[in-house]
């Protein structure tokens, strides 16, 4: 194969090619194999795989290093993790993440969370048996979202998590650690026969601020530690042990993304929290290194490599994954999903932490729902109960937003927590402003609920949660089998991006040795599985 050389000179001492047809390309995509650009004359012939004694001979322009998959990011991420790939599906509330995106990404070699977040303790417990009976091989594990107004639900999820052997989860959106997060990790706690300390649960902590993974990085605080040894959930030499141990060895940087996000862009957040590990590890010198992932805007292989770049020792994917056709929500949704542009997003009001003005990033196109929740926010900011609302203002909500009396909405949220947690009913009995507040979180608590389900009557309601990331990743496989919503499948998608990824670091070598590439030689288009696989041999 060769390669027309132009008639100009670079000032490393040789011609510079400018590739042309599909010797490049190719030979870029076969990720395995070492390529060597060797000159002949006015030609740069283009070698994938062994250099024969011929072709040394010849003088080298360039060369690029294999770029398996299996190495990018860290490997003792994978083997910690029983993975093939270090790859994350990150978990999505309400089970969007769900048992059978879950298994996809392990039977794929990957890691996924099931979206325990929102769902009650019975239906979690569903998806244990569902996830332990069917996935032999490869790792998974479950998420913990952090529950300020319900803290027993996370004490609950915990005792299960615990009581059925979950060994991995993934903690999001905790604003401090608590008490059942810190009896997750350190249960169980004990040496081994060569002294080593082995923690049989991990953690896995989405974190998008300092202050937060500096809990993480370090070891669980001493308060928790001593209320474990004083109620007997802990010994006192298991909580010696523990004083040396991270809260979580694997810390997830979250950029931009949907659901709770800070906004935060990568490339300012991801350095800032990688000096801050290396700070901390050697600080607390723990014998297992700290590790760092990246996820919020990762949809595309250039975002992939990218993070790869940054240091990453693995990457986390969302918003994408909700689009597959594994995801737990509707396919609706999934054509919206589809059809979203990168200004297609917004922040509203989150649900789970309504009170505290705390926001999630959704879909705007085709929804009314940021519009609603902000609406709900500043009434609640404004007036404290119900019956302080002003009459027009209450006719307008349960005409447009509720659909129904509010004194209807608190009879239905009243029956929600007294199964749930009673003592929410106590707290609202007690502040009218609470009551106020849960019956307002009644409609952000359904409208994920009506899109998951596909209730078109309440579409304008939907409330999806979606980063910036989606239409980057629309716009990337335009035309491509990944176009359509209904061929979008979780490891197809995953093995794109990690597939293109690995091409695009091979390419920036030859752009770091002043070879010049066409646009061709560095576009990875969507390719079926078993295509890929041919490019692996």
């Amino acid at each position: 194969m060769n390669i027309n050389v132009p008639k100009h000179h670079s000032t490393l001492g040789f011609f510079l090619p400018e590739p042309g047809g599909e010797a490049l390309p190719q030979a870029l995509r076969h990720i395995n194999r070492p390529l060597y650009l060797l000159a002949h004359d006015c030609d740069i012939e283009v070698v994938s795989g062994t250099v024969d004694a011929h072709a040394a001979d010849h003088p080298f322009t360039g060369m690029v290093l294999p770029c398996p998959l299996e190495h990018l990011g860290n490997r003792d991420f994978c083997r910690d993790h029983r993975l093939r790939y270090a790859y994350v599906g990150g978990s999505m509330a309400k089970g969007i993440s769900s048992v059978a995106m879950v298994e996809a990404l392990a039977e794929a070699g990957m890691l996924g969370f099931f979206g325990a977040a929102g769902l009650l303790p019975e239906a979690v417990e569903e998806a244990i048996n569902q996830l332990q009976s069917r996935v032999t091989l490869g790792g998974y594990g479950f998420n913990l979202i952090h529950s300020p107004n319900e803290p027993e639900l996370e004490n609950a999820l915990t005792d299960l998590y615990l009581r059925r052997g979950v060994t991995l989860i993934e903690a999001s959106a905790f604003l401090d650690l608590t008490l059942p997060l810190v009896r997750y990790r350190t249960h169980g706690i004990y040496r081994d026969a060569s002294g080593c300390i082995i923690t049989p649960n991990r953690i896995i902590a989405k974190i998008s601020r300092e202050e937060v993974a500096a809990r993480f990085f370090a070891p669980p605080p001493e308060r928790f530690l001593h209320e474990l040894v004083a109620t007997r959930q802990l010994t006192a030499e298991q909580a010696q042990w523990a004083t040396q141990i991270p809260m979580a060895q694997d810390v997830t940087v979250e950029a931009d993304s949907g659901g709770h996000t800070d906004n935060r862009p990568a490339l300012a957040l991801f350095p800032t929290i990688q000096a801050q590990k290396n700070g901390c590890q050697k600080s607390y010198n723990y014998p297992q290194p700290l590790r760092l992932g990246l996820g919020g805007g990762i949809a595309t292989p250039a975002a992939a490599a990218a993070a790869f770049a940054l240091g990453a020792d693995y990457l986390v994917t969302g918003t994408v994954n909700q689009a597959c056709i594994e995801s737990g929500t509707c396919d609706e949704v999934r054509q919206m999903l589809a059809e979203t542009r990168q200004a297609d997003v917004t922040m509203a009001p989150s649900g789970d932490m309504f009170e505290m003005g705390v926001k999630v990033q959704v879909i705007k196109r085709g929804t009314m729902f940021s519009m609603r929740a902000a609406k709900l926010y500043e009434l609640y900011r404004s007036y404290n109960s119900i019956e302080e609302l002003p009459a027009e203002e209450r006719l307008k909500l349960e005409k447009t937003i509720f659909r129904k009396d509010l004194d209807q909405v608190w009879e239905e949220t009243r029956s929600f927590f007294d199964h749930r947690d009673p003592r929410q009913l106590a707290k609202a009995e007690r502040d009218p402003k609470y009551k106020l507040a849960l019956v307002f979180r009644w409609y952000l608590g359904q409208s994920p609920v009506w899109a998951n389900r596909g209730e078109t009557t309440r579409k304008l309601d939907y409330q999806i949660w979606c980063g910036p990331a989606m239409g980057a990743f629309n716009e990337w496989v335009k035309g491509s089998l990944l176009d359509p919503p209904a061929q979008r499948r979780v490891a197809t998608v995953a093995w794109n991006i990690l597939f293109g990824a690995a091409v695009l670091i091979r390419a920036n070598q030859l752009k770091l040795q002043g070879v010049r590439l066409d646009a061709e030689a560095t576009r990875v288009a969507p390719l079926e599985i078993d295509h890929i696989k041919e490019f692996l041999s």
